[in-house]
């Protein structure tokens, strides 16, 4: 049994978030996509810690579920989960962390808020709070207000907000949290980077790389995912925290869902004011700085692996192992870490399909009333995607379940293009059968 984890995510009192982000909202989509369990999201916030405590009831220690709404949800799980920004000076440099902080229970993320305000951070001004406290002395409050709060660094390769980040991060986790540095035992991998990536990291070879969405709608849970295995129905908080501590519990990690990193929108360098964008080659071969205006480059998350990884793994150094529904995961040689699989999702599958984003968006709305997404993406057979789409739709969800896509690689703020056919294959409306082999997405 499975259990898929969406843990952070963002509610309508985070600044550039829809104002639909609320419980419900976020509880419909969790349905739509099959999640199970959901961060609640800024609960540092006033005014939506109120609506956590008036909206969810404790159905296990530190798991919450929405109070009877009178809507036809299905019960989705929540955890206290939320994301707070950390800018600070250390060392003489400017450092810009995002951590995501997980509570045991509603009086132990009370007491936190306390804390905070009592240090002069402004909860009301943002649902993802700005506090000049380094990420270090945050871990230490949150230990020191319960012994059982958790927090793993958030995106860790974005340029500007990350313990990696090219343009305000750390060498390693020992720079950042100092001698807190063994209660970091996962980390986030972002949009932009895939587990893979982060295996080439040493520091990373003994904690647990998880992936979430970000998501700042609805429509955007789930885009990234980790999913547990699940020996009881009946888990708990501690349960979760044990999962990612790799200690005793009745979850743990099987494998994550991903974004193919090339469609993040800081994977490869550039400049986009300029439209200059540069691979890890290219960088090396023309330098840092932007042709055009002389500026320096936004270094991408490829490159900032490179120049911290202590191996480089190859193609021959990964397995490739298709699951009974002809989908592809990826595995470390060794076979010691859970796998990860990369997918795009429906809604671009079928926007690509149609060339239409209405007609997209309605085929996607009859899709999931039936069936949810990732069991569409990821488990339905090929005649029954047939019978709710056509055979246009089946070749696509299968060369994404191949990992046969074609990707223009993001940068500097601007999202990878994902293409699933070729132009003649849209224009004359014919999929191929198996011109895949040029259509392999490259892993480096």
């Amino acid at each position: 049994m499975y259990l898929i984890a969406d843990l952070h995510l963002h509610s309508k009192y985070s600044r550039a978030v829809s104002q639909k982000m609320d419980l419900e909202e976020i509880a419909l989509w969790a349905s739509k996509k099959g999640i199970d369990l959901v961060a609640t999201a800024d609960w540092t916030h006033p005014l939506w810690f109120r609506e956590i405590k008036s909206k969810l009831k404790e159905v296990a220690p530190g798991i919450f579920s929405l109070k009877d709404t009178g809507k036809k949800i299905a019960e989705i799980k929540f955890v206290l989960a939320t994301e707070v920004s950390s800018i600070y000076s250390q060392n003489n440099k400017i450092h810009r962390i995002h951590n995501l902080i997980f509570a045991p229970s509603i009086k132990s993320a009370e007491k936190f808020n306390a804390l905070l305000q009592k240090k002069g951070v402004n909860l009301i001004a943002d649902g993802r709070p700005t506090m000049g406290i380094s990420a270090r002395d945050l871990y230490a409050m949150l230990l020191e207000t319960d012994k059982n709060n958790f927090l793993i660094p958030c995106h860790v390769w974005t340029p500007w907000f990350s313990l990696y980040g090219s343009r305000s991060g750390f060498d390693s986790i020992q720079e950042c949290f100092l001698d807190l540095e063994k209660e970091v035992y996962a980390i986030e991998t972002g949009l932009s980077s895939d587990p893979w990536m982060n295996w080439q990291i040493k520091e990373l070879d003994k904690r647990n790389i998880v992936s979430f969405s970000d998501a700042h709608s609805g429509q955007k849970l789930g885009r990234e995912a980790t999913v547990f295995e699940i020996k009881d129905s009946h888990f708990s908080y501690f349960d979760l925290i044990n999962a990612f501590k790799n200690q005793p519990s009745t979850l743990k990690i099987a494998y994550t869902i991903e974004f193919f990193p090339e469609e993040g929108k800081y994977h490869w360098s550039g400049h986009r004011q300029c439209q200059i964008k540069y691979s890890p080659k290219e960088e090396k071969e023309k330098g840092k700085t932007c042709p055009v205006c002389r500026q320096p480059l936004t270094i991408g998350v490829e490159s900032r692996v490179f120049e911290l990884s202590f191996r480089i793994f190859k193609e021959n150094d990964l397995l490739f192992m298709k699951n009974k529904n002809d989908v592809v995961f990826v595995y470390e040689k060794t076979k010691k870490r859970p796998p990860y699989i990369s997918l795009v999702p429906l809604l671009e599958i079928l926007t690509e399909v149609y060339q239409s984003p209405t007609k997209a968006s309605n085929k996607y709305e009859e899709i999931v009333n039936q069936i949810p997404e990732f069991d569409f993406l990821l488990r339905a057979d090929y005649q029954s995607i047939k019978n709710l789409t056509d055979k246009k739709v089946v070749e696509a969800i299968k060369r994404v379940r191949h990992r046969q896509i074609r990707i223009d690689p993001g940068y500097d703020g601007v999202f990878g293009t994902v293409k699933i056919f070729d132009e003649k294959e849209i224009n004359e409306k014919i999929i191929g059968k198996e011109n895949q082999k040029n259509q392999q997405i490259s892993l480096f």
